[in-house]
């Protein structure tokens, strides 16, 4: 049976598509609205057909086209723009990237493939880049408020401000200007509402983690909780696509950049590709680590004495990055982890969980 082979060049509002034969003679090109009903559209004229298909990963407009076509099986590729492009630039000689070329390539076997997380990992990442976005909207209210505090010179004895006796003591508050505590007042509740939401974040993520083994055998690390570990399985995946830790560490971005000149090698600063998620949560699993853990917190004296902090920290999380990829390959937990630390981690996730 001929192939079709269809390539689709996805954009928010809608999608182009164009199938072709094995011998790359179109069959049929047409634009549709990237919704519910242009992907039947498509869906209705692959019926009956022996078909895959190409996507290009363009944000997450192509969730939806992708998640059709699959259900429908229509064996379907997620393209790596990155990577594609320079196929197609290098193989098509143009520097457009439509769904003309997609299709070509993936005639051709050239479709540089993007890792497609599985439904419950993409329900993980946007639960848990929801709670970080909302800590970032706390934060940022948090600032607004100090900054009023700062204009009027006032200066609080509590340890935390925005703790219990400190937010009494916020809200006790009567400034000089009318406008200023229209402000204060409207911050503080936006602030007390926030927190709600995060709280009510937390504790669904820490229900999913109490589920899941590999949220246990990730938190016997020292630096990682519920919240770390579940961000950490979703950003990777399948471990096993990884053929080596070394290639973990590479794709989160956590490696030196190196630039040849002659006979001479310099190392630069990390990459930074990858899962930018990956990065953050671990740098800051890592300055925690760093503090509590003998084995980590020695190599982060040893690279801080020569390197500097900062070097130092990206050091610890590229290490633990590395046995992550042990302790999940082999289903192993961290050697020598804290008991009792861990059942304070446990304690503290289910008190989180039932809220």
């Amino acid at each position: 049976m001929n192939v079709i082979s269809v390539g689709i060049d996805v954009g928010k509002r809608s999608f182009r598509a164009c199938l072709k034969d094995e011998g790359g003679r179109i069959l049929d090109e047409l634009s549709l609205p990237n919704d519910s009903l242009g992907a039947q559209r498509l869906i209705e004229m692959l019926k009956g057909k022996e078909a895959r298909a190409v996507i290009e990963a363009t944000g997450n407009h192509w969730v939806r086209l992708y998640d059709a076509l699959e259900a429908e099986g229509v064996r379907t590729i997620l393209a790596n723009p990155v990577k594609t492009r320079l196929i197609a630039e290098a193989r098509i000689k143009t520097d457009k990237l439509d769904a003309r070329i997609l299709s070509d390539l993936l005639r051709g076997s050239l479709v540089a493939e993007s890792y497609v997380p599985s439904r419950k990992e993409r329900e993980w990442r946007s639960l848990v880049r929801h709670r970080a976005a909302l800590v970032r909207m706390g934060v940022d209210l948090k600032n607004r408020i100090q900054a009023l505090l700062d204009k009027y010179e006032m200066r609080s004895s509590f340890s935390d401000l925005f703790g219990k006796a400190g937010g009494e003591w916020l809200e006790g508050l009567r400034l000089g200007n009318p406008v200023d505590q229209l402000i204060l007042d409207a911050n503080l509740r936006l602030l007390k509402s926030l927190e709600g939401e995060i709280d009510a974040t937390t504790k669904a993520i820490a229900s999913i983690a109490m589920e899941e083994d590999a949220v246990r055998l990730l938190m016997t690390m020292p630096g990682i909780d519920f919240y770390s570990a579940i961000l950490i399985l979703a950003e990777i995946g399948d471990v096993h696509r990884f053929q080596s830790p070394s290639k973990l560490v590479s794709w989160a971005g956590l490696v030196p950049s190196i630039r040849q000149s002659g006979e001479k090698v310099y190392a630069g600063r990390i990459t930074k590709q990858g899962s930018k998620w990956l990065r953050w949560i671990l740098v800051q699993a890592a300055q925690r680590a760093s503090m509590s853990d003998e084995r980590l917190g020695s190599l982060y004296r040893r690279v801080a004495a020569r390197r500097g902090h900062h070097k130092a920290i990206v050091a610890v999380a590229r290490e633990m990055l590395t046995i992550i990829w042990y302790m999940l390959e082999r289903n192993e937990p961290y050697r020598g982890f804290d008991r009792r630390l861990m059942d304070v981690k446990l304690k503290r996730m289910r008190r989180k969980a039932l809220g």
